[in-house]
């Protein structure tokens, strides 16, 4: 059973040290990640899933927004990406952008090849 808090929540409502844990998750921007899904009103919302210890997010945008927010955000470069200075204080977090961008570029991978079929 997953114990979890599900939560639904605006961009601009998350915690700061939420928003820097989006950034590692997300180095490319999150435009290309958004998910849709139906709220309780009926309306179809798209919004980003974001997974932490013990929460779970889907954080309400649309991918106009989302492209905003990256553009908007001096911790992204002119190309829409994550910025190598950012957040790198110790290793860890140089492990979690590596990883990010691992994973991220695996699932683009993925997504050209299942076009290609």
């Amino acid at each position: 059973m997953n114990s979890k808090k599900r939560i639904i929540k605006d961009y601009d409502a998350l915690a700061e040290e939420t928003l820097e844990q989006i950034k590692l998750r997300y180095p490319r921007g999150f435009a290309q990640h958004l998910v849709k899904y139906t709220d309780r009103n009926g309306k179809l919302v798209s919004a980003l899933p974001f997974d932490c210890e013990d929460v779970y997010y889907l954080v309400r945008m649309t991918i106009r927004e989302a492209e905003q927010i990256i553009e908007d955000d001096e911790d992204y470069d002119d190309d829409g990406t994550l910025r190598n200075d950012f957040g790198l204080d110790d290793e860890d977090d140089a492990a979690i952008l590596d990883e990010a961008s691992q994973n991220e570029e695996e699932e683009e991978e993925s997504e050209r090849l299942k076009k290609d079929d």
